[in-house]
């Protein structure tokens, strides 16, 4: 068991969080529960309800926290759109891969959990965050078209990220994505390629 000291150190509602993101990488985001979380984080059972209401109030924490890094990740991938869009369009890709990566649990609590983003003010606000770099991506992309012919930058924002999970969920835990000639890298740099081309925001 974990030592008590991120209790009495008065984290214990940061070292909730983190057990939750653990328990959620290894059983999935349906699965965990608050007594486990509170073993995990070396507290009593009825420790959690200092902090959170309940369950699914201590999810949507590990959730806000994953977008808040997951869109700072993005924008700094992104960065302006330096030296050029479509590099830093890319970018932004394999960062969206890296954080699944590095960061499994959070992911599922954000996209796999089933929670409502809306429901949840801070939570909505960081996941608009998330969103928002890719939309203003999609603009910058489409800045060199006549403003006529550009597709509309949300719906190009939303078709990249369900691209994205996609690949993710093709490659993780075991999936059948392992046995593909590509990595999920190039996987999604060759997708996101075809379908920027097929819109005419990059040339042939």
């Amino acid at each position: 068991m974990p030592d008590r000291k991120s209790y009495h150190h008065g984290n214990l509602r940061q070292a909730l969080v983190d057990a939750t993101a653990t328990l959620i990488q290894e059983t999935g985001p349906l699965a965990f529960t608050l007594t486990e979380a509170a073993r995990r984080a070396g507290v009593s059972p009825a420790a959690p309800y200092r902090h959170f209401k309940g369950r699914d109030d201590l999810l949507e924490e590990v959730a806000r926290q994953g977008f808040v890094d997951f869109a700072q990740r993005l924008e700094q991938a992104f960065d302006g759109g330096q030296p050029r869009p479509l590099t830093a369009f890319m970018r932004m890709g394999q960062a969206y891969l890296d954080f699944a990566a590095e960061r499994p649990g959070h992911y599922m609590a954000m996209f796999e959990s089933g929670l409502s983003v809306a429901g949840n003010a801070d939570l909505s606000a960081a996941s608009d965050r998330a969103q928002r770099v890719l939309i203003d991506a999609a603009e910058t992309m489409a800045g060199r078209l006549p403003p006529d012919r550009r597709p509309p930058a949300r719906m190009v924002a939303n078709h990249i990220w369900a691209m994205s999970h996609g690949v993710v969920e093709l490659f993780s835990r075991g999936k059948p994505g392992g046995r593909s000639p590509v990595g999920p890298a190039e996987m999604l740099e060759s997708g996101a390629l075809i379908y920027l081309r097929g819109l005419g925001l990059i040339g042939e």
